[in-house]
């Protein structure tokens, strides 16, 4: 896997993960990232609208379609 997946899996597995978290869940896989390689990884899926980012907290990107739907079901 490529750094990418590995931010991305990372992620995943924390649900709401910080830089930190996210380094350390990366080094008890064995995978080691710089700090630097990390943070240009997290700006490049921001970008591509993978994740969100509140305070320093990122996340998976909720899907749009599938929220709307369901507060429409539910909807009075």
């Amino acid at each position: 896997m490529d750094t990418r997946g590995w931010v991305l899996k990372a992620v995943e597995v924390l649900r709401f993960a910080s830089e930190k978290d996210i380094v350390r869940w990366l080094d008890e896989e064995g995978e080691t990232l710089s700090k630097d390689e990390l943070r240009r990884t997290l700006e490049g899926l921001l970008a591509e609208g993978l994740l969100e980012r509140k305070n320093d907290l990122f996340r998976l990107k909720r899907k749009d379609g599938n929220h709307s739907a369901f507060d429409n079901l539910f909807k009075d």
